[in-house]
């Protein structure tokens, strides 16, 4: 019998030095969604984002064409002003990465594109942004994306357009591909980008958001973006829809982080089907924290320095 996959100690979800060794493993070695082309259209205006504590934006410098392409749009460190690596889809999605330490677009998410052609990212009009703080580590709300087995139970709403009976997690490299129905493929789009950013597309909208970490491991920012072909009384329905699903998911990852934190729960075991969403992106964290903490060491140990608190919390715990 297979060995089966356990999550990430509670540890992981509250320890500061443990966050600062993720933000050199994984955050600044991945790539970031930030958004549709359309919603950089005005030339010069700067769109600006804070991925852990680190300041970018992105601007639109040029407009050869209705919507900028990969020559019009550009993304900048904000407190060096130097130019970031960035990429745009085919189809109309901007992305970036926070470090030219960070593999190539193409070598990060691997077979992305072909599944992103089937959208055309630049129907659907930006309409809204909003932003706010909770009160829990950052892989707890990734947890809680990533597996659907509370959906029924917590989103009763959106369970009677996708009810949860059929959902599937299909995993590829660096992103998840969320299923309703795997007999309907095509009824919208849900992805989750390793390590923080989520694309949602159903109906006439589109919305994603961005699970940001703060340097308190028990405190991130949540972004949310909202498109939508319509205006008016069918962009709030959609609106009010997609923000009860949010609110409720936001509710569950405050308990849950409370539960970790008062060692209510330590670690577990994940469900090899209805969690395997939950186990891949765990074991990609786990992988990147461990191969950092033996480089750091290696490094260390070739200077003679004596170990560091953050090397001395991975050993422990990872």
């Amino acid at each position: 019998m297979a060995e089966l996959t356990r999550t990430l100690p509670a540890s992981w979800y509250c320890s500061s030095p443990l966050y600062q060794l993720e933000r050199r493993a994984v955050f600044l070695k991945s790539w970031y969604l930030l958004g549709p082309v359309v919603r950089f259209l005005e030339v010069g205006e700067k769109v600006s984002y804070e991925i852990a504590q680190q300041q970018i934006y992105a601007v639109r410098e040029s407009a050869t064409t209705e919507f900028p392409g990969p020559k019009d749009l550009k993304v900048f460190d904000a407190s060096t002003g130097a130019e970031l690596p960035s990429h745009v889809t085919p189809t109309g999605l901007l992305f970036a990465t926070l470090s030219s330490s960070a593999p190539s677009f193409h070598e990060f998410f691997g077979d992305l594109e072909q599944l992103l052609a089937r959208v055309d990212f630049t129907k659907r009009p930006y309409r809204r942004s909003i932003r706010y703080e909770g009160n829990f580590n950052w892989k707890t709300m990734v947890d809680g994306y990533q597996e659907c087995l509370h959906c029924q139970y917590t989103h009763p709403s959106f369970s009677v357009y996708y009810p949860p009976t059929f959902y599937t997690v299909y995993n590829h490299q660096n992103f998840s591909q969320h299923v309703a129905d795997p007999k309907k493929p095509d009824d919208g789009l849900f992805l989750y980008f390793f390590p923080t950013c989520t694309l949602n597309v159903y109906g006439g909208g589109m919305s994603s958001f961005r699970v940001c970490p703060t340097e308190n491991p028990g405190v991130t920012r949540m972004e949310f973006d909202y498109y939508h072909i319509e205006e008016g009384d069918k962009f709030e329905d959609y609106f009010k829809f997609t923000r009860q699903v949010a609110i409720e998911d936001f509710e569950l990852c405050e308990k849950a982080q409370t539960n970790l934190e008062r060692g209510v729960y330590g670690e577990g075991i994940l469900n090899p089907e209805k969690e395997s969403g939950v186990a891949y992106y765990q074991e990609r964290v786990f992988e990147l924290v461990q191969q950092q903490f033996k480089d750091e060491r290696y490094l260390s140990d070739s200077q003679n320095e004596r170990p560091t608190i953050t090397s001395r919390v991975v050993e422990t715990e990872a």
